[in-house]
C-alpha cells in the first residue's frame, strides 16, 4: 500500500470514488463535510495528508452548486494541511456546456470554474469527455481528459453484429467525437441536422449519411433531458433504421428524462458511472459501466509521473 497517495469523496458520487479506491488497493481516505444551520458548508480533513500525493473524486452533478462549493472548500482545506500536490478528479465537469459566449452579456461559466479550482488550491486536474474540447484550454494547470469511448465501445462489439451498424452524431457538433466511436468499431457514422430552439427543445431536419435499413448507435457525451435522444430517435425511424442503441459518458439524467427514456424505442442505453444514478433512475433498458478501473489507472500513472495518454493506446 502507498502511504503517500491519499483519494478523498468530496460526497457528490462516494460509490465511485470507494470503486478508485479498491482498485489501487488504498482505504478512502476521511473527510467531514457538514452544513452550518445558516447552510454554509463545513469541510474537516479527518487525516494527515503533509507532502502527500491528494486526489479528490468530485462530479458536479445536482445539486451542483453545492457540489461545487465542496470541492472548493475541500480543495482549500488540503492546501492548508500542507498537501504536497492536489489532483481534483472530476468525472462529470457540467459547466463545460457553458464553453462559449452565443449570447449577450453571459458569463463563460467552464472558464469561470477552471480559474477557481486553481485559487481553492488545485495543482492539476483529471476529468473525463468534456462537452467540448476547447475547455480544456480555459485551465492554468496540467489537465489529463480522459474517455470513456473504448469502455462503451467494447461493451458494443462484445454484443452486437456490427456488419450493418452505424455510429450516428445527434448534431453535427458531436461529429469528431462519434467519428472516434465509429472509427474504434470500424463502423460508418452519419449526423443530424438539429437546431436548438430552447434549453429543453430541438428541432431536427435531415440525416447526413446512409442510415436506411441498418442499425444504429447513437453516441453523445451525456444525456440530461433526453430531448435530443428521444427526437434523435424519431429521425432516425423516419428514415428507415432498424434497432437503435444508445452510448452515452454522462447519465445525468434530470427533469423528466428517465420516464421519457423508459417508453422511447430504443433497445439499450449504456453509459458510464461518472455520475452517481439513484435507484429510482434505474431502468431495464439502462445499462451503467463502471469506469472506476480507467480512472484508478490514469490516478496511479500520475502519481508514478508515467504517461496518462498510453492508456489509450
Amino acid at each position: 500500500m502507498n502511504e503517500n497517495l491519499k483519494v478523498f469523496s468530496a460526497g457528490a458520487n462516494n460509490a465511485l470514488t470507494k470503486e478508485i479506491c479498491d482498485h489501487l488497493g488504498i482505504p478512502l481516505s476521511q473527510l467531514d463535510i457538514s452544513r452550518f444551520s445558516n447552510d454554509n458548508l463545513f469541510v474537516q480533513v479527518k487525516e494527515s495528508v503533509r507532502e502527500k500525493d491528494v486526489f479528490v473524486v468530485q462530479s458536479l452533478t445536482q445539486p451542483a452548486s453545492d457540489n461545487i462549493m465542496a470541492l472548493m472548500l475541500t480543495l482549500d482545506a488540503l492546501r492548508s494541511a500542507s498537501a504536497r500536490r492536489i489532483t481534483a478528479v472530476i468525472p462529470y465537469y457540467s459547466y463545460a456546456r457553458s464553453d462559449k459566449k452565443d449570447a449577450p452579456r453571459i458569463s463563460i461559466a467552464g472558464r469561470l470554474i477552471a480559474d477557481l479550482l486553481k485559487t481553492a488550491g488545485a495543482d492539476r486536474v483529471l476529468t473525463m469527455d468534456l462537452h467540448a474540447d476547447s475547455v480544456h484550454g480555459f485551465f492554468s494547470m496540467p489537465v489529463d481528459h480522459l474517455t470513456a469511448i473504448p469502455t462503451i465501445c467494447d461493451y458494443f462489439a462484445c454484443r452486437l453484429d456490427l456488419s450493418q451498424m452505424v455510429a450516428v452524431a445527434t448534431d453535427a457538433g458531436g461529429a469528431k467525437r462519434v467519428g472516434r466511436f465509429a472509427n474504434r468499431l470500424d463502423i460508418p457514422m452519419a449526423f443530424i441536422d438539429k437546431r436548438r430552439i430552447s434549453d429543453s427543445d430541438v428541432e431536427q431536419g435531415l440525416v447526413v449519411g446512409k442510415v436506411k435499413g441498418k442499425d444504429a448507435i447513437v453516441f453523445d457525451d451525456e444525456i440530461s433531458t433526453g430531448s435530443t435522444l428521444i427526437t434523435t430517435v424519431h429521425t432516425l425511424k423516419k428514415a428507415g433504421v432498424g434497432k437503435i442503441y444508445v452510448g452515452a459518458t454522462h447519465p445525468v439524467l434530470c427533469g423528466n428524462a428517465v420516464a421519457n427514456l423508459k417508453t422511447t424505442d430504443v433497445t439499450k442505453i449504456v453509459v458510464s458511472n461518472t455520475v452517481h444514478i439513484s435507484e429510482d433512475k434505474l431502468f431495464p433498458k439502462l445499462k451503467v459501466l463502471s469506469i472506476a478501473s480507467l480512472f484508478s489507472r490514469a490516478i496511479l500513472r500520475v502519481h508514478t509521473g508515467e504517461s496518462v495518454s498510453a492508456l489509450f493506446k
